[in-house]
């Protein structure tokens, strides 16, 4: 009987953990809609656990090979962001958004995701996008943001200083709106170029979408 008993205790020991491991896993996506064809791609990371690097599809073969890393910030501007997701996608070389499918949702191929690290750092290694001079488009990383236990929010697209598009009343504008630093600056370094970006959670919120 004690052996039965002993028995039944360990499989209910495992039930709740098996339980609590599924709730722990539920929330980690915490995003408020289980539509996959509907929710932000911010939400279709296929890792089991990110971390504070990750390369875009490409990045090997490109020319342009760009390293950027920073550091994000709590709203205070001061305190290290530790556990926020950043998102970036972008379009290739040649300024064209690779659009694929799974299950019937399209995305763009040239993304990624971290999640920043115990002080707030975060490190993407990509490469700099194309224009696609039809539609006059700046070359450009559209970034999103999750917080903890917080909606996702897109925040205002990195943009590059030696961009050929990127015109003289595009500057005024940006200045004028006190928002120079969306414009990147990346020096080569051992043939890679390098920039680093940090952001403060809650500033340069995109409301255009």
């Amino acid at each position: 009987m004690k052996n039965i008993n002993a028995l039944l205790y360990f499989i209910c020991l495992v039930c709740m953990n098996h339980v609590s491991i599924a709730q722990e896993s539920v929330n980690t996506l915490d995003d408020g809609s289980t539509n996959f064809l509907e929710r932000h791609p911010i939400y279709d990371y296929s890792e089991v656990q990110l971390n504070h690097t990750d390369t875009i599809p490409g990045f090997d073969s490109k020319q342009e090979k760009l390293k950027i890393s920073g550091t994000i910030f709590k709203s205070d501007g001061i305190t290290p962001a530790a556990d926020v997701i950043l998102f970036i996608e972008q379009a290739d070389e040649n300024g064209d958004f690779d659009l694929r499918e799974q299950d019937g949702k399209r995305y763009v191929y040239n993304r990624g995701w971290v999640k920043t690290d115990a002080n707030g750092h975060y490190t993407f290694y990509t490469y700099i996008p194309g224009n696609d001079r039809r539609y006059s488009q700046l070359q450009q990383l559209y970034p999103s943001i999750k917080e903890a236990s917080k909606p996702e929010y897109d925040i205002a697209s990195f943009l590059f200083d030696e961009d050929p598009l990127l015109s003289k009343l595009c500057r005024k504008r940006l200045a004028k709106k006190g928002d120079p630093s969306r414009v990147l600056k990346p020096k080569k370094v051992d043939g890679l170029l390098v920039v680093q970006k940090d952001i403060i959670l809650g500033s340069d919120v995109n409301t255009t979408k």
